[in-house]
């Protein structure tokens, strides 16, 4: 009477069957990840665990019904109290075309049991790699040298004459213990004016507190520093970043592009103040090997004289 064969029953019921199993394999999953990764979202758990018989849309839909969706805390106290920049800023506009180009750092803040903590984080530009980060329980430089003393060992001595360090024009990143270190390896100084202008800093700043610290029970310093470090693991290694087509973390993008000869890396084009189309270019990597030329566009690397 309804014109569906036997055959048809059979196979919708084994569709339904499969997904309905593989529903249930999803949700375990996914409770998994959200344990290391609280503030995944829907779409970044879509695309790591690829299910084979929904797609995006239906996997959102159904897990914001199961009630998955990850709730988003705004934050608006500073952390940097700026003063005259004695730096200029050399990225603005710049193609960054490898790992230990340009890394940027940036001060954050977390509440804990009725107090401030802060952390600094430092971030390799290419491959968006935390490569330094401190926990403390004041603002003073003594924290950012920290973190800058945990991330140089990191990069190879070979890269420092190119390297450049960016960062907004706080007085932390303008003190003379912070300064010397950079001077004394031969690394460029760079600041800029405005929250754009230290982009990829702040976002790492926003994915490990929204994603990761807000999402977990932190009763005191010492839990904090812990959950830190969790964080900053899971970050490097297993998290998926849209600017790399959600295919990569970041450690697995650096080992990956390392196999391309450098012609046919991705670039990243840094924001550069009311020029539109590098702003919006600074977003996402460019993943279309194309040929491109060796000598790109780099801004002179001015130094302050001593």
């Amino acid at each position: 009477m309804l014109n569906i064969s036997k055959q048809s029953v059979h196979q919708s019921r084994k569709r339904q069957h499969a997904f309905d199993m593989e529903l249930r394999d999803l949700v375990c999953q996914v409770d998994i990840i959200r344990s290391e990764h609280p503030g995944c979202g829907l779409e970044k758990l879509y695309y790591t665990l690829q299910p084979k018989t929904m797609g995006r849309d239906k996997f959102c839909e159904i897990f914001m019904a199961l009630g998955y969706r990850v709730r988003k805390i705004k934050n608006y106290t500073k952390t940097t109290k700026s003063s005259r920049r004695k730096y200029p800023n050399l990225i603005s506009g710049m193609q960054v075309m490898r790992p230990f180009q340009v890394i940027q750092s940036d001060i954050t803040y977390i509440y804990i049991a009725g107090v401030f903590k802060y952390i600094v984080f430092i971030t390799d530009v290419y491959t968006r790699e935390i490569l330094g980060y401190n926990v403390s329980d004041n603002l003073r430089a003594t924290s950012n040298v920290k973190a800058l003393k945990m991330a140089l060992p990191k990069i190879p001595k070979d890269n420092y004459d190119t390297l450049i360090h960016h960062s907004d024009g706080g007085i932390q990143y303008q003190c003379q213990d912070y300064t010397n270190i950079l001077t004394d390896n031969n690394i460029s100084i760079s600041m800029g004016k405005i929250a754009q202008d230290n982009a990829f800093a702040e976002r790492v700043n926003g994915i490990i507190k929204n994603e990761y610290l807000k999402s977990w029970n932190i009763t005191d310093f010492d839990s904090l520093k812990a959950k830190i470090k969790k964080a900053v693991n899971h970050y490097n290694s297993k998290r998926l970043h849209l600017a790399f087509k959600n295919k990569y973390s970041p450690l697995q993008f650096k080992k990956n592009i390392l196999t391309l000869n450098p012609q046919e890396r991705p670039k990243v084009i840094i924001y550069a103040e009311g020029n539109c189309k590098v702003k919006e270019a600074s977003r996402n990597l460019n993943f279309d090997l194309r040929k491109e030329p060796q000598a790109h566009n780099c801004p002179i690397v001015i130094r302050e004289m001593k």
